[in-house]
């Protein structure tokens, strides 16, 4: 089982070593601009291998891509300084305009994860890039809020004291600021928070609510002032998703793709939860919300539509 990586960068090198770490898949290829940058990723990885599970790294280009039935998208450009959010997301639309025809020529059944960044508005280039060639929509899909999901069980699993594999509570929407935690809907172990919360005498008050919520919502912001950019968590959420689709496991996961209606927000490309198999993303739950919720992740779909507008013909 092949799995290509576009973008050798602190995101797909990390991707690439908790594939390693995780034993998903039997190959693994890198592809970078910068291809010394790549070679000494794949080169660094092999020698995890003896440690970890037996997988073959390698560095190549596009035509090595060739059988991959994954391919993860982490290329991008960075902001220059002075640089719009419109400027820069129409330089990164460029990069996908060349990127996503480039890999489905070598690898056409391969599914697409994207991880760029804004990845809601990548994800959506991405499916029209993607198009023309005939690559269905289910087949172009983004990490979205799966990590985000992660870090709000994490939060909750240890104010809970509990594994946080028995938290179950989504992030729904934009994988940024306008983000949406579902506190309505957690469970601990089968058991709704609240009700689990007065079985353990624990505070779940709204300040304390509050600092979870601000914790998960600016994760990123934290990490990135602290060492300069995210890859752990990412590159364990996107090894997460490829073991999803290698194994055909049918998981339930907050991956973003295209949305025809998000209450009233039209076409528009959200993480929500989403059934994740071989075939890409084959449904989507409509989540129980509450009221406040819902309006909520009716303005962070809002939020991507406006970013997509303001692309215009490049979306």
């Amino acid at each position: 089982m092949k799995v290509g990586i576009v973008g050798a960068g602190l995101v797909g090198s990390t991707a690439a070593y908790a594939l390693v770490m995780r034993g998903v898949g039997r190959e693994v290829v890198l592809v970078d601009k910068n291809e010394a940058r790549a070679a000494a990723e794949a080169d660094d990885l092999r020698h995890a291998v003896p440690f970890a599970h037996h997988l073959d790294v390698t560095a190549g280009r596009y035509v090595d891509l060739a059988g991959c039935r994954v391919v993860v998208l982490c290329a991008g450009v960075g902001q220059k300084p002075g640089e719009t959010r419109p400027d820069l997301l129409r330089r990164n639309a460029a990069v996908f305009r060349e990127v996503v025809p480039a890999v489905l020529e070598y690898a056409p059944d391969a599914v697409l994860l994207v991880a760029t960044n804004p990845v809601d508005v990548m994800t959506h280039l991405a499916v029209r890039a993607a198009a023309p060639v005939g690559v269905p929509a289910r087949r172009v899909f983004g990490s979205g809020t799966t990590l985000d999901t992660a870090r709000f069980r994490s939060l909750l699993g240890r104010h809970c004291e509990v594994d946080p594999h028995h938290v179950h509570g989504y992030v729904v929407g934009e994988h940024g600021d306008s983000e949406v935690l579902t506190w309505s809907l957690v469970t601990v172990g089968g058991v709704p928070l609240e009700a689990f919360a007065r079985l353990r005498g624990l505070d779940l008050s709204d300040p304390v609510r509050r600092s979870i919520d601000e914790r998960v919502r600016r994760a990123a912001d934290t990490i990135i002032g602290g060492k300069g950019a995210t890859y752990y968590g990412i590159g364990s959420a996107l090894a997460r998703v490829v073991d999803a689709v290698l194994h055909d496991q049918r998981s339930i996961l907050t991956v973003c793709a295209p949305t025809e209606d998000v209450y009233g927000v039209k076409d528009v490309t959200v993480a929500l939860p989403r059934l994740v198999g071989a075939a890409g993303v084959m449904e989507t739950f409509p989540l129980p919300l509450s009221e406040a919720e819902q309006e909520q992740l009716r303005a962070s779909a809002a939020v991507i539509r406006q970013a997509l507008d303001e692309l215009g013909d490049a979306a």
